[in-house]
Formats: C-alpha cells, structure tokens, sequence
C-alpha cells in the first residue's frame, strides 16, 4: 500500500470524516439528546452535508457526461447518465426533494404512507414494513459490500469484467477507499444512538464522491 498515492484532496475528505466521527463519538457518549436533536438532527448539518457530496457526485458525472459525449460509445454514455441520475435521485431523497426548505405540504398519499409523513420514497411503509430497512438499507448493503469489497478483486482478475466495466465506465475503488469505508462502518459500534446512520450516510457520500472524482481505472474519464 502506498500513502503517497493519496491525493490532498482525499487526505482532506479523512480528516473531514475523522473529525464528524471524532465528535460524533464524543457527543453520542456524553450528551446523546444532543447528539440525537442537534448534530444529526432532520436537515441538519450532517444531512445537508450528505445531499451536498450526492450532488456533487451527480454534478461531476453529469460533467463529463457532457463533456465527452462526442467521443464515448452509447454504453459509456448510458452508464454514466443512469449513475448521475442515481446520485441526483438520492440527493432529492436526502432532503424530500426540498420539501421542508420551500415548506411545502405533503399529499394526503404521503401522509398516510410515508412513516414521516414526507414527501419521499425511502420513508414508505408497504404492508407495515418500510421500504429504507428493505432497500435503503438491507439491499443497499450488499450492493456495498459487492461493489467495495469484491469487484475490485476481481476486476484485476477476470478480463472480462474489465470491459464490461470499460465499456459501461464504472470507478474501481482504490485500496484506501475500502479501507475508509471499513473503518467509519466500524466506528458505528461506538454510537450507542439509531441516528448514528446519519454519519454513516454522510461517509458514503464523501466517499463515493473521492471514488468518482478519481477511481483505479481513472482512464474511463479520459478521451481514447
């Protein structure tokens, strides 16, 4: 493993992680009603924080989209529209597509619906259960250990999978990356509170923003 191939900008979203976890630690330990309705209360900072890196993500693959749309083939151009648009659905998720900033009232659909009564699908209750346990949460999991822990294994191993991936531009992960994200998943054991998820989703939009802003195969993001 080499430190030194980790950028300054990667070294500065660490520390920003290190430190919201630090504090997120320190206070769900001492003062956890703090913890609870200040610093990672509903649109707080910590929420804000995560709709801003999953727009950044969604704005940075709408960029090169554009960018390089003459010169990529319809495989590539779908690939990167379908996860800008994944990035640019979870933003609005995040904060209920503006709802609480412009106070706009939910629909009497969402109301009865919607665990918080919000107009947003992760919130949903389906037959008594809520769609964010089932896919926002279990589904999403896996997706995550697949996509950070096992395709960057075998992407070095099958030539296969490398076009495949080539071909449709998804970001490998770096070693750094997965370490990151292994770590701040730890850290969670030490937040005795149910809204510790909120750091955790904010990690994952740092993250995913660093990935995409310069992932292993870095070539897909440059012209042939």
């Amino acid at each position: 493993m080499n430190l030194k191939s980790i950028t300054r900008t990667e070294k500065l979203a660490y520390a920003f992680l290190a430190a919201i976890f630090g504090l997120g630690i320190y206070y769900s330990n001492t003062n956890l009603t703090y913890f609870d309705e200040v610093y990672t209360k509903e649109d707080g900072l910590v929420e804000y924080g995560t709709a801003i890196m999953l727009l950044c993500s969604s704005l940075l693959l709408f960029g090169r989209f554009f960018k390089f749309f003459k010169h990529k083939s319809i495989s590539w151009k779908i690939g990167v529209f379908f996860m800008a648009l994944i990035f640019f659905f979870g933003t609005g998720e995040e904060i209920s597509w503006g709802q609480r900033i412009f106070n706009i009232e939910s629909s009497q659909y969402f109301i009865e619906h919607n665990a918080q009564g919000e107009t947003n699908l992760h919130n949903m209750v389906v037959d008594g259960k809520k769609v964010n346990k089932i896919i926002f949460s279990q589904l999403l999991t896996i997706i995550l250990v697949l996509y950070l822990l096992i395709t960057p294994v075998l992407y070095k191993k099958w030539t296969w999978l490398q076009k495949l991936i080539t071909m449709f531009a998804v970001p490998i992960v770096k070693w750094h990356h997965t370490a990151v994200f292994l770590i701040v998943t730890a850290l969670l054991v030490f937040i005795p509170s149910d809204r510790k998820w909120e750091l955790h989703e904010l990690a994952f939009g740092v993250l995913f923003f660093l990935i995409f802003l310069s992932p292993l195969n870095k070539e897909i993001y440059e012209t042939n």
